[in-house]
């Protein structure tokens, strides 16, 4: 039968490793998925390396590839869809960093890039307004603007003041994650220390960016540890947010990217919950269906994201959704916490998923943008499931349970990220 409907389920994070805490299986392994078993039964599974050997993808780098394009060549980095994802409208000559608020020992060691997952979005947004009021960069004819997003991202939007052009090629202070073209991949670090900003070309521009940066860099540091928020948080006995990452500058391109609907033939929908993912969305013309962050009860949440994409395949003959769930346990190292969200999604999300998709037209792809073995905490270029379902596709076994270990032996093979939706538009692959 012919598919005139696709929906790719991107799982943040999905793939991990063999873990203690789960029995020594994998907290995928080990999760109770009586749902994705069915479709892997039904259909074909296999497994994909996302960008490449080597490559520990940032999520962005890992959507981008999903959804057919070139990471390092087609995405305006990571700043810059976070920009999108909140309504930033860049103007050629800006630039926008993807910014964590984060703890520090006072002497450049990061003591948590996440500030303990405990600071709230409304706080966030306090000590972004007041490092934005304060106007960092006046004297150096560059308005610093900071956005918050969600909890503890954030986004650091730079604006020249004197029609001198600023430059995207600057290198992170992030020093878990390095900047390749557009795409951020995730380094491995021993001695977590915020990075100097330096320029990554000999360019005036790339020069006067970089200082503006570590000027702001130098001079946020006293505004947040003074702010009232941490002040109260310290109170508490809880992280302070006294430091900034920044990672991943971007500006507007010269050259705009293909839309997905030119590069594919189909226009589409994404259903996010994240400003990057969302941003994605905008830069690549989807049309855009933003369900925000997961509330407190993720039964819930997951089950009107399932009633959403199924809305979306009405609308739309392509449905991209992105569920944020595994990828934050895996980050904290709780595997069993992951087992956990991949039950509820396997219950919750798939369950009414699967009742409501009908399987004479429309097409499903599962998997993931990258691993987070929660043995590392952090992401890595370990290959994720890939589940093929639907329209078309006959049962190719083996069936057995949904996880690493079935996927590696699963009759699509071994795929890269950028084959994934040939393989689930049925389009032959091709070069792009």
């Amino acid at each position: 039968m012919e598919a005139t409907r696709f929906a790719l389920v991107v799982l943040d994070g999905l793939g991990d490793r063999p873990h203690p805490d789960t029995g020594g299986l994998s907290p995928v392994e080990a999760a109770a998925t009586p749902n994705l078993d069915r479709l892997v039964a039904e259909g074909a599974i296999g497994q994909v390396t996302v960008v490449g050997p080597g490559i520990a993808p940032e999520s962005d780098a890992g959507v981008f590839a999903l959804l057919g394009y070139d990471p390092v060549r087609d995405s305006p980095g990571r700043g810059v869809l976070e920009a999108l994802g909140v309504g930033v409208e860049l103007a050629p000559g800006d630039i926008a960093l993807r910014l964590n608020f984060a703890t520090s020992d006072g002497t450049g060691a990061i003591l948590d890039s996440r500030v303990g997952r405990s600071l709230t979005t409304a706080q966030s947004r306090s000590l972004a307004e007041t490092l934005t009021q304060r106007d960092l960069l006046a004297d150096k004819q560059v308005h610093a603007e900071v956005r918050a997003t969600v909890g503890h991202r954030g986004v650091l939007w730079l604006h020249p003041t004197d029609g001198r052009p600023l430059s995207a090629e600057v290198s992170n202070s992030d020093p878990f994650y390095e900047k390749v073209g557009g795409m951020g991949q995730a380094r491995a670090v021993t001695d977590p220390r915020s990075l100097p900003v330096e320029p990554l070309d000999g360019s005036e521009s790339a020069a006067r960016t970089a200082v503006a940066i570590e000027t702001f860099l130098r001079r946020a540091g006293p505004v947040l540890a003074s702010h009232s928020v941490n002040a109260r948080r310290a109170l508490a006995g809880q992280k302070v947010a006294n430091s900034l990452l920044l990672r991943n500058a971007g500006g507007v391109r010269a050259d705009p990217i293909q839309s997905f609907e030119q590069r594919h033939g189909l226009p589409g929908i994404a259903v996010t919950e994240m400003p990057v993912e969302r941003g994605i969305a905008r830069c690549l013309g989807l049309g855009d269906t933003f369900v925000g962050p997961m509330g407190p009860d993720h039964e819930a949440g997951f089950a009107d994201r399932a009633r959403t994409t199924l809305d979306a395949l009405k609308r739309a003959p392509f449905v991209y959704v992105h569920l944020k769930g595994p990828d934050e346990p895996g980050h904290d190292g709780n595997a069993r916490a992951k087992r956990d969200v991949v039950e509820a999604i396997d219950r919750s999300f798939f369950g009414p998923f699967i009742a409501g998709f009908d399987r004479s037209t429309t097409r499903l792809a599962v998997t993931a943008d990258h691993a987070t073995p929660c043995v590392l905490k952090g992401h890595s270029d370990d290959p994720v499931p890939l589940v093929l379902v639907g329209a078309g596709i006959p049962a190719q076994g083996p069936a057995g349970k949904f996880g690493e270990p079935l996927a590696a032996r699963g009759a699509l093979g071994d795929l890269r990220g950028r084959e994934v939706l040939d393989r689930l538009l049925g389009h032959p692959a091709a070069s792009r």
